[in-house]
């Protein structure tokens, strides 16, 4: 390398030693500096590392090529090429074992002298040394030694031959090599193809050649400008590397005609290229006047569908160092490090960290992965987050089957996990709605059934001036109250409250029987005060107090009422009003704030928003006048749509009003789950076309097809088809015919409809028997199955082989979609098909296609065929 930039050789099996070779070869050795001071005479090469200089050799000028032995001894032997052809053996330290000592100075001489381009040690045989050499018109370019003579005393004879009349020792002259190759050629770079002792790649002068040293005859060969830097990747030893100029391609040698890819071209000359040894298909290249490494991580892919299929290129550049680098070299053991050198000899030891990729599964799992590291995030203990998660909770209520029940729509809230009120009120909300629309359909077909699903809103609105109040007496008291008289309007609306059953009976008392048996006192003893029942609500609360999981506070509390006066002045009302502030549950509040309140003002009630929606609501129809009513379910829609409380589809219903609403509350919490099932309830057309509607589907569907729950996800298309008939997608995909292009499948489900019998297909008997092999509109013969070789169009239950047991089982399911057994199914690349249920039977023990002289990997093709749906998957 005298006259060129130096170059660098780590020690292929000392990994703490390198050689910089340039006009002299110099022996490093590199030390960690973590927990210790820079020595005297160290060069540093990093924050964590140094070197320190073992050796020099100066015995051989004029060098163009080293390369390093690959046995484990001697040590620091090495081969030189020289600028004359002779490759010399030479050695760095001290070497005592006489075994190797006389390897020392020997000399492998060409016939004729012309430059030394390259060398190469055999991986298999250590004692075989290739030299690659310029071009002469009467020899061979590629010459093969053999550094032992005792293995070939008969090929390679030596002599003693003095350097000069001025020399005193004797050099070992080898002038016969073992093989010689490549006749009238130059060869520019050489590698051994590790799988196998005698196959070696050398790049020629115009070709890529591939010698066999067990018939030298012969050579397999291709042309190609990218001959310069051949190298073998340590982990695909089929896949080759060389360049050209500015370009490099990338070689498969079982494909062995073109470069399977070529790497983006450099604006400069390439100066190496190089594998990484510790990383899979890590490609590192280094252009002229750079202090850039370009590195291309060539990444493992699916068996391809074609022929012409290239491999997934990541490219990225790296910068060890601010001065231009002449040489890299990668560390044999030490993952992604190398050391770099200038034209200057500065050295910089630099390690390529790898991208961290971060992979979030969608059951919220979660994956670092950094080079061979692969790191798996876990909760910390006490910690429920992943629990309280919106995705996680949607997953596990679409496993439950929630949103699905259309009957007790009621009962969804439990599939949901009885946890959240907002969604209990949700889901009784949208019972009662389809309760009372099936009533008042029944009673008047098209009258008033879409103003339920419109909230009590526009139930209000369409009663405004219709409603007088009168003075009612209370029960245990004498005292009257003034209370609106109830409309139709406002009857419905305390129904679809839930204060008042089905029928035409104004009576809470089975409501308030409901929430005795759940427990809510409180609330029961409200609505009982409400309703004017003073001696009933304190029934209940001494039941409450009684019970084994009631507040013994609740008979003060009985107590307090049992003391109502209805004097202004009175002691009774001026403790009560100070006091119910410091009552821990709202609707013991509420009560003393109704029993205290001036008539016609209720705002301790109204506005106290611990209190149920449906509670305040029900309230304000039965003391409210029309113009307070609208105004206050005006105020409270507003507030919750602002909020995205769910209670507030009651206001709303399934409008405009609901679908803002729910947007608030998709986006504080992202439930797109409820807020589809919700939507698809009793929506008008126009509601379910909005464009936010449609988003939170497709959404939902998406997620489900991500956590691989494709049957939830059918039943959901079932459950929306069925409540929004314009969902229903046309047929996208139809079997046709190759002569006239008809569709088959549309002609054989839809002609026997239309009176045509079946004998005409050639079947008589049951219609779950259809036998159609012809196209019904071009009466050409369908195609064979490629297992039974029947035409299609056959139910596989009537096939060959078919028993009458597996016939019988056949024939019980249900028969509203055709049997999938039957479906015509088809390879997409070879075009080779058959019955479903004989491809699912074949697949099952193959993964070649079913037809003998067709060679395609139909099953490893199908990216999904392998996979699981989730729900199925035992945990």
């Amino acid at each position: 390398m005298s006259g060129t930039k130096p170059d660098i050789l780590w020690a292929p099996h000392q990994v703490d030693r390198f050689v910089v070779c340039d006009s002299e070869l110099s022996l490093y050795h590199v030390e960690s500096t973590v927990n210790s001071e820079l020595k005297a005479g160290s060069l540093r090469l990093s924050e964590d590392s140094a070197a320190t200089l073992l050796s020099i050799n100066s015995d051989t000028p004029y060098m163009k090529c080293v390369a390093w032995y690959l046995n484990y001894d001697p040590e620091c032997l090495l081969a030189v090429g020289q600028a004359n052809g002779r490759v010399v053996l030479t050695s760095l330290g001290q070497d005592h074992n006489s075994k190797f000592k006389d390897l020392i100075g020997k000399e492998f001489v060409p016939k004729h002298a012309r430059q030394c381009n390259t060398l190469a040690w055999n991986p298999l045989d250590s004692n075989w040394l290739a030299a690659g050499l310029d071009k002469h018109r009467a020899d061979f370019s590629v010459l093969i030694w053999d550094i032992c003579s005792k293995y070939t005393p008969d090929i390679v004879p030596m002599e003693k031959v003095r350097l000069s009349a001025g020399e005193t020792e004797t050099t070992l002259l080898v002038t016969k090599p073992l093989y010689e190759l490549g006749q009238n050629d130059a060869c520019l770079s050489l590698c051994w193809l590790p799988r196998d002792q005698k196959l070696l790649l050398a790049g020629m002068h115009r070709n890529l050649a591939i010698f066999d040293l067990r018939n030298t005859s012969q050579k397999m060969f291709v042309n190609t400008k990218a001959v310069q830097g051949v190298t073998v990747d340590p982990y695909f030893h089929d896949r080759v590397a060389s360049f050209y100029e500015g370009q490099v391609a990338i070689w498969d040698l079982r494909k062995f005609e073109k470069p399977v890819l070529t790497l983006t071209e450099q604006p400069k000359p390439l100066t190496k290229v190089a594998w990484c040894p510790t990383r899979t298909g890590l490609l590192a290249t280094l252009t002229r006047d750079s202090n850039i490494i370009r590195l291309y991580d060539m990444q493992h892919t699916p068996t391809p569908i074609g022929d012409e299929t290239e491999p997934t290129i990541i490219e990225r550049s790296v910068q060890p160092c601010d001065n231009y680098i002449a040489s890299f070299a990668w560390h044999p053991t030490s993952q992604n490090r190398m050391i770099v050198v200038t034209p200057n000899r500065t050295m910089s030891d630099f390690t390529v960290f790898e991208r961290i990729s971060l992979a979030w599964s969608p059951i919220t799992s979660l994956m670092w992965a950094c080079g061979r590291h692969l790191y798996e995030c876990t909760e910390e203990e006490n910690d429920n987050s992943l629990e309280k998660d919106i995705a996680t909770k949607m997953r596990l209520r679409a496993l439950s089957r929630y949103g699905l029940d259309t009957e007790q729509v009621w009962r969804n809230h439990i599939l949901a996990g009885n946890e959240d009120p907002q969604l209990k009120s949700l889901w009784y909300t949208l019972h009662f709605m389809k309760q009372y629309t099936e009533d008042m359909d029944q009673k008047s077909p098209g009258n008033k059934g879409s103003l339920v699903y419109a909230g009590i809103k526009s139930i209000v609105k369409s009663s405004l001036g219709m409603v007088e109040s009168s003075r009612h007496n209370w029960s245990g008291l004498d005292k009257q109250n003034d209370i609106q008289n109830l409309n139709e309007e406002r009857i419905l609306a305390l129904q679809l409250c839930g204060w008042i059953k089905r029928g035409t009976d104004i009576d809470v008392g089975p409501f308030l029987n409901s929430l005795v048996q759940e427990g809510e006192w409180e609330r029961a003893a409200a609505v009982a005060l409400f309703n004017l029942d003073i001696r009933r609500a304190i029934q209940i609360l001494n039941e409450g107090a009684s019970s084994e999981k009631g507040d013994l506070n609740l008979n003060v509390v009985a107590m307090a009422l049992s003391g109502y006066t209805d004097e202004k002045n009175s002691l009774w009302r001026e403790m009560c009003s100070t006091l119910r502030l410091q009552l821990n549950n709202p609707y013991l509040c509420v009560m003393f704030a109704f029993l205290t309140s001036e008539a016609g003002s209720y705002d301790g009630v109204l506005y106290e928003n611990k209190v149920a929606v449906r509670d305040r609501v029900a309230f304000a129809c039965k003391f409210l006048s029309d113009t307070q009513l609208n105004r206050y379910i005006e105020k409270l829609t507003n507030e919750m749509k602002e909020a995205g409380n769910l209670e507030g589809i009651l206001l709303t219903g399934l409008t405009k009003d609901g679908v803002d609403l729910m947007e608030s509350y998709v986006d504080r919490t992202g439930d797109v789950q409820t807020a589809s099932y919700c939507m698809l309830q009793g929506s008008p057309l126009d509601v379910l076309k909005d464009e936010r509607v449609q988003y939170w589907i497709e959404n939902y569907r998406n997620l489900l097809d991500a956590w691989r729950f494709w049957h939830k996800r059918a039943e959901f298309d079932i459950h929306r088809s069925k409540l929004d008939p314009s969902s229903k997608p046309l047929a996208q995909v139809f079997v046709s015919c190759n002569f006239c292009g008809k569709s088959i499948s549309y002609s054989c489900s839809a002609v026997p409809h239309q009176g045509r019998g079946f004998s005409q297909y050639g079947v008589s008997g049951s219609p779950t028997k259809s036998k159609v092999t012809s196209c019904p509109g071009c009466r050409k013969p369908l195609p064979r199955c490629a297992l039974c070789l029947i035409n299609m169009g056959t139910p596989v239950s009537s096939c060959p082989g078919g028993t009458k047991s597996d016939e019988k089982v056949d024939l019980s399911k249900d028969k509203k979609l055709a049997q999938f057994n039957n479906w015509f199914t088809w390879c997409h690349n070879c075009r080779h098909g058959g019955h479903a249920g004989h491809m699912l039977s074949w697949f099952r023990d193959h993964a070649e296609c079913p037809v003998s002289a067709c060679t395609c990997k139909c099953m490893q093709l199908d990216t999904t065929g392998n996979l699981v749906p989730a729900e199925t998957v035992q945990p």
